[in-house]
């Protein structure tokens, strides 16, 4: 049930989301807009913790994405070209949740999600489960592209990738120790978290950190996409998809509103159909990116229990990076000059 008045965890998490939504363009009207936003996704990211080399190697890569992205604009390109390019970049690097760095499940696989939409269009590609396929977004953008369908998944979404000529790779490519590890302790906890009679359905993941990766662009002739990868929650079970390859959960975009890529506890995203209802919020309510940005985190998300973020963009190159949680790795590349990376609110 959402609570009619703003409780003080609902007040805070406003607060922070306006505080981090970025102020208009300042770029001439006769000026071409376009830039790009990305996401690595948020969660109780410690700055005790986040050694000062690991910090940045996280902000390194996330500005060599964006810059390979927004290559792709300043060069005439599209936006779905560009949000493509920098999530490749991001499943490749182990340091994400997606592509090369996806957690396990329960059964010490790798089962990965990814989407794409046009804002032009409406299309929309996504595959979910997937266990062989280097990069998800590549065969997510091949099912929009190649298919009369929207989603496809598991088995035949690997064999759909294989005729289409996409990389494979075998399980142990996406294997790293620190996965695993992080499977093991989330195993242990369980265990001990069941011995307490902490068993609900709706009890949070045994993880501190949503990991997806996910980007926004507008390109020069004024269309948006949105795109969003990720190996999902470690220790999931029974064939789990969160909102990542959900078009309207997890990624939306409409040249009439903006572009949306969320990450975190996907179940309470895909609930409040979170992606499409900053959209709704701007089309229907009247409100601007970083109020409808906003309200769907504390208003919708922060009450039930979601936790994570969002990244959205207009084709004004207005820009919004809310966030409920210790922070998210996120970062801009705009043709107004603005170029950033950012994990916490300083």
């Amino acid at each position: 049930m959402r609570h009619p008045f703003p409780t003080p965890a609902l007040a805070l998490a406003l607060a922070l989301a306006l505080a981090l939504a970025l102020p208009p363009s300042s770029a001439s009207a006769d000026e071409p807009r376009f830039g790009i936003v990305v996401h690595g996704g948020a969660g109780t990211i410690s700055r005790e913790k986040l050694t000062p080399e690991l910090e940045q190697q996280y902000r390194e890569t996330l500005d060599a994405a964006m810059g390979a992205g927004y290559a792709v604009l300043e060069g005439g390109g599209s936006s779905l070209d560009a949000v493509e390019v920098t999530l490749v970049i991001l499943e490749d690097s182990p340091l994400f949740n997606a592509g090369k760095g996806a957690v396990f499940t329960n059964a010490g696989t790798n089962e990965m999600d990814a989407s794409i939409m046009d804002g032009a269009t409406g299309a929309a590609g996504a595959v979910g489960g997937v266990t062989r396929i280097r990069n998800p977004i590549r065969a997510a953008r091949a099912v929009m592209a190649r298919t009369r369908h929207v989603l496809l998944v598991g088995p035949g979404a690997d064999h759909f990738a294989e005729e289409a000529g996409l990389e494979l790779e075998p399980p142990e490519y996406f294997r790293t120790d620190r996965r695993w590890e992080q499977l093991q302790r989330a195993i242990e906890r369980e265990g001990i978290e069941l011995d307490h009679g902490s068993d609900t359905p709706d009890a949070p993941p045994a993880t501190d950190k949503h990991g997806t990766v996910g980007a926004v662009a507008l390109d020069r002739e004024g269309n948006l996409a949105a795109a969003t990868s990720t190996g999902g929650l470690t220790n999931k079970r029974w064939g789990r998809v969160g909102d990542s390859p959900i078009v309207g959960a997890g990624t939306y975009a409409n040249n009439d509103t903006c572009a949306v890529s969320c990450t975190g506890h996907g179940e309470y995203f895909i609930r409040e159909a979170a992606a499409h209802s900053v959209s709704a919020r701007m089309e229907f309510a009247g409100q601007s990116l970083a109020d409808a940005a906003a309200a769907v985190i504390g208003e919708q998300l922060d009450p039930i229990g979601g936790t994570g973020g969002l990244i959205a963009l207009d084709r004004e190159l207005n820009v919004a990076m809310p966030y409920n949680t210790g922070g998210m790795y996120r970062g801009l590349y705009l043709s107004d000059g603005r170029r950033e990376v950012r994990i916490w609110e300083d």
